[in-house]
């Protein structure tokens, strides 16, 4: 089920996206896990965040901003099961996201993506934060 997500399911989003990131992102030195893991609640308030829940447990989210998926993160011991195309299919169509930014080394995340009908518009050598992950910018 999907739901809004509250400021109060914080602490649980940021347990999905480490258990997430962890299984994921094989690429990203521990002292940018760190970084990015403390940055994770100032995110939180610029984007538009949607929750999966599952037996009432928190699984899955997803944040949007301006049409682009600026998050998606899918807790590792559900992942493979169909959460992130549920996220995605309610992204799409009540949110209107159209693009999505995506790191390079996170192939499993690109071929998600280019599954769902994303197809690459261009790459930049740094993400967002100026820091060495090579970012795909892709499109419906």
């Amino acid at each position: 089920m999907i739901k809004e997500i509250k400021i109060s399911d914080y602490p649980r989003l940021v347990e999905i996206w480490e258990s997430a990131v962890r299984n994921t992102h094989d690429f990203l030195r521990e002292e940018d896990f760190v970084y990015y893991k403390k940055q994770l609640p100032v995110y939180f308030q610029y984007v538009t965040l949607v929750g999966f829940e599952q037996n009432n447990i928190l699984i899955g989210f997803a944040g949007v901003a301006e049409g682009n998926l600026e998050m998606l993160f899918v807790h590792n011991d559900y992942r493979g099961t169909g959460i992130g195309k549920k996220l995605m299919a309610y992204t799409i169509s009540d949110l209107q996201v159209r693009k999505v930014d995506v790191n390079e080394q996170n192939s499993q995340a690109v071929d998600f993506y280019k599954h769902l009908g994303f197809s690459v518009l261009y790459r930049s050598e740094l993400d967002g934060e100026g820091k060495e992950y090579p970012v795909l910018h892709m499109e419906l």
